[in-house]
């Protein structure tokens, strides 16, 4: 009973080894941040953070998710596109919103946003030029994977947006879409004679927010919008994300030329797996057992 359990454990310590030859440096880069995180949810544990607690278990969960996708889709990541990813997760989940880093550095939700369009441009392209080079039948051009890849990069932004929208308007966890000051606006809402037309409001110095408890805030520095000029902003980073890595792919498939930037971010179909070595010790000894048994049969 206990050889087979062996044979999986032998099984998973030979797969680790042939993913620490095979992906190098970027095995051991997913190693150092694994033990970082570990090491950050127990610091939330002591000092009583259990929301960024669960963000640490749920980015340790996320670092298994390139391990699971080559081995549900039967695809292998290049080590360049999994060392992007693990560093993505940690600096999305661990230093922007367990340290904070939204708050501190203005410009970090925006960095990974465009990350973010880029990534998922290139793994759209993969899916795309994968399809197109290995069916006979299908024959697209250049331009179509191109522009495939940014319309799948720019869906998978949307579809973030919303998911955004929902975990704070529905779920009321916390402000995943940032407020934001402006000192200009239209609104079809302050046409009070419902006359059709767009009120400009210029030049707003304060927000007054009066709750029904009695409680007054007041924010200086303009009105108070809160999250829409974030998304767009995010869109946007994520199409220029996206732009950048199509431009890319075109170029890559116009010119036959292998890249490094488009070859290093490129999914590739999985080589079959190979038998376990104990796995074929085990088969041979069963078939020369049973040979064994045919030869001292009586005649």
């Amino acid at each position: 009973m206990g050889k087979p359990k062996m044979l999986s454990i032998s099984r998973y310590v030979q797969s680790l080894k042939e993913k620490r030859e095979r992906e190098g440096k970027t095995f051991i880069l997913s190693v150092v941040l694994r033990i970082l995180v570990l090491l950050t949810a127990v610091r939330c544990l002591m000092t009583g953070r259990y929301e960024s607690f669960g963000t640490c278990i749920l980015a340790l969960l996320l670092f298994l998710l390139p391990a699971y996708a080559e081995r549900i889709f039967r695809i292998r990541i290049p080590s360049v596109f999994a060392a992007i990813i693990y560093i993505f997760i940690f600096a999305a989940e661990i230093l922007g919103e367990v340290n904070n880093y939204y708050e501190i550095i203005p410009l970090w939700d925006t960095m990974l946003h465009t990350t973010n369009g880029f990534l998922a441009a290139a793994v759209g392209f993969s899916m795309v030029y994968l399809l197109n080079r290995n069916s006979p039948n299908i024959h697209l051009s250049p331009f179509y994977m191109a522009l495939a890849a940014f319309c799948f990069s720019m869906t998978i932004g949307a579809v973030w947006e919303m998911f955004e929208f929902i975990t704070e308007r529905i779920l009321v966890t916390h402000d995943t879409q940032r407020d934001t000051l402006v000192q200009s606006f239209l609104s079809h809402y302050l046409d009070f004679e419902k006359a059709g037309k767009a009120v400009p409001v210029q030049d707003v110095v304060r927000t007054v927010i009066e709750t029904a408890g009695g409680e007054t805030v007041v924010l200086e520095g303009g009105y108070l919008d809160i999250g829409l000029v974030d998304t767009v902003k995010d869109m946007f980073v994520n199409l220029i994300g996206a732009a950048v890595f199509s431009a890319f792919g075109y170029i890559y498939v116009k010119n036959s030329r292998h890249e490094k930037l488009v070859t290093g971010l490129m999914l590739q179909p999985s080589p079959e797996p190979e038998a376990h070595p104990a796995e074929k010790d085990e088969k041979s000894a069963a078939g020369g057992e049973k040979n064994e048994q045919v030869l001292q049969e009586p005649s």
